[in-house]
Formats: C-alpha cells, sequence, structure tokens
C-alpha cells in the first residue's frame, strides 16, 4: 500500500563566520521551519554544520556532549514542528571525538546517532575517532541510513545499510556526491537524500533519478512513496497487464529503458507492492542475478560465490 513521506534536505554554506554560533543555529531553525512548512516529514543539514569552518582548536572546543545546546536548539524546533531533524556536527563522547550525524524525533527525543565511519585521513590526523557501526533507525514512515561524506567511497557501509533494511539513506557531506549517489541509488534500490556545505544537494530515487536537486535556494523537498519496487524487466514486463487489469490505477509503473528497469508502486490502500509480487509471481533483482548466476554454473560444471559477481 502507498507510503509517502516527504524527505527535505539544506545545502548551503553558513552565512555566519564561525565565532557567531547564535547565529548559526537561528540560520538552521529557521531552516528547519521552512522545511517544515513545505510538509517535510524530515530534514537533513550538511556534515558538521555548526564547527563548518572553525580551526581545529575552536572544533575542538565546540565538540559537544549529546544532548547538549545544539541538540537541544533544534530539538525544540523539531517538538514544536513535528518534524525529524538530522543534525550533524562533532561529539566528544568520554575521551572521543568524533563527526556525527544525530538523529531527532518528532518529539524533538534523541532518538539515535551515526559515528562517521570512514573519516579522511586529515580528519583522524586531527583527532577524529572512526566510528564502528552503521545502525538503521527506525521511524514513523519507515527505515533510515545516515552516511557522512567520505563514507560514500566505501562499499560496506553504503551496501551494509541496504542490506540491513534502509529505505533512505541521509547523506551529509561537504562533497556533492554526484554520480557516486545516483550510482549506489540504482544499485542497492534506495532512495538517497543529500545535504551539502554547497549547492547541489540531491533527492535521488531508487533508479538514481533526481527528483529535486538545491540551487541558490537551499531547502528542497520532494514527496516520495517507499512502496515502491525496481524490477528487470526480464520475466516481469509480460506481467504488466494483468496487473493493470486487475487494479487499474492502483498500480504506477515508471520505465527505466536504458537499464532494462522498471519501477512499480503501489498507489492504493491494502494492497502492497510486496502483495503484488507474491500474487503475479514477480521476480525481484537480487533473486534474478542468482538464478543467472546459477545457470551460469551449471552449464559451465563450477561454483563460484556469488559476491564476485555483485
Amino acid at each position: 500500500m502507498s507510503r509517502y513521506v516527504t524527505v527535505s534536505s539544506v545545502s548551503h554554506r553558513p552565512e555566519k563566520g564561525p565565532d557567531d554560533v547564535a547565529g548559526r543555529l537561528d540560520q538552521a531553525g529557521r531552516y528547519a521551519i521552512r522545511a517544515a512548512r513545505m510538509g517535510a516529514d524530515i530534514v537533513a543539514f550538511p556534515e558538521i554544520y555548526i564547527q563548518y569552518g572553525m580551526s581545529r582548536e575552536q572544533r575542538i572546543a565546540r565538540a559537544e556532549v549529546v544532548p547538549g545546546e545544539t541538540t537541544d536548539y533544534m530539538a525544540e524546533i523539531a517538538r514544536r514542528h513535528s518534524i525529524y531533524i538530522i543534525w550533524p556536527l562533532e561529539e566528544r563522547e568520554g575521551e572521543r571525538w568524533y563527526n556525527s550525524s544525530v538523529l531527532i524525533d518528532r518529539q524533538g527525543q534523541v532518538a539515535g546517532k551515526y559515528h562517521k565511519m570512514f573519516p579522511t585521513i586529515g580528519e583522524m590526523d586531527s583527532g577524529i575517532t572512526p566510528g564502528s557501526e552503521t545502525p538503521v533507525f527506525e521511524t514513523d514512515f519507515g527505515r533510515i541510513g545516515l552516511a557522512i561524506c567520505f563514507d560514500l567511497n566505501f562499499r560496506p557501509i553504503i551496501e551494509g545499510l541496504a542490506k540491513h533494511g534502509a529505505e533512505i539513506i541521509f547523506f551529509s557531506s561537504m562533497y556533492r556526491g554526484g554520480l557516486q549517489l545516483r550510482a549506489w541509488a540504482q544499485e542497492l534500490g534506495v532512495y538517497f537524500v543529500s545535504a551539502i556545505c554547497a549547492e547541489l544537494g540531491m533527492i535521488v530515487d531508487q533508479s538514481g533519478e533526481v527528483l529535486a536537486e538545491s540551487t541558490y535556494e537551499a531547502v528542497i523537498a520532494r514527496r516520495i512513496n517507499l512502496d515502491r519496487r525496481v524490477l528487470h524487466m526480464d520475466y516481469n514486463w509480460d506481467k504488466m497487464d494483468a496487473m493493470l487489469a486487475t487494479y487499474g490505477p492502483g498500480v504506477r509503473f515508471d520505465y527505466y529503458t536504458r537499464e532494462a528497469k522498471y519501477a512499480i508502486a503501489s498507489e492504493m490502500e491494502g494492497v502492497s507492492v510486496d502483495d503484488l509480487i507474491r500474487e503475479f509471481g514477480l521476480e525481484e533483482l537480487d533473486a534474478y542475478y542468482a538464478r543467472a548466476i546459477a545457470r551460469r554454473e551449471r552449464e559451465l560444471g563450477t561454483q563460484i560465490h556469488t559476491d564476485e559477481h555483485r
């Protein structure tokens, strides 16, 4: 059954200088309120938003115990406007210093946090500790994962989030991600939302198509359907008419001819994409690729590991 959510991100460099933390917080709050007024259920901010442009000494001094000054400020906005906020910052946890993203829920509570798994070499030289886990968080609209900047270059992180059920990955970063974001979205069948310390933050669907992109306007938002799946056309295409005959406009198709794939989405109550897959015997991508590999092995009389090919 359709599961719509409006996702949003803020992409820009703070206009206030590094000594004006109150000014930066005020600006962030206004952007979060703007996203809420655009209908967003969740909004993500760029990497280390408050500490952007600070010296190492300033960043160490501003490293925050969570919950703390800035998370409390954003939590009050989340509570008043009933919106999830992804708030990246440099965090102090005991004797360790992390590059983190904090998930604040609609009630203004810290629902979880993620420590950047792959800080850059420069970050680690300056004292940042790498994270060790890639948690997936349950929200009232679906499961989300978080990634930060340099993480995007490392397959175990992004692939792991998808395997653990993330339906949307929120990417807070200094660099834009570009084609990497779109390639990951297409390969793993997940939505990506990026929040960048510059222009060109993106909302990308499971096919790799860009649904929204920031320009001089920092805040973007888009309504997406999480009950949607990308399938290969092989062995599925000929079942489209039967689905339309049964459910009519309750089933939506989007076509990706260059990739020989299409997306199927439920636009109705009571019937999900999983139900459609079972009812009409549709074959999902991983199952199709695994079947192709198994057939090849039979033809050659050999056995290989799937991971070597996917």
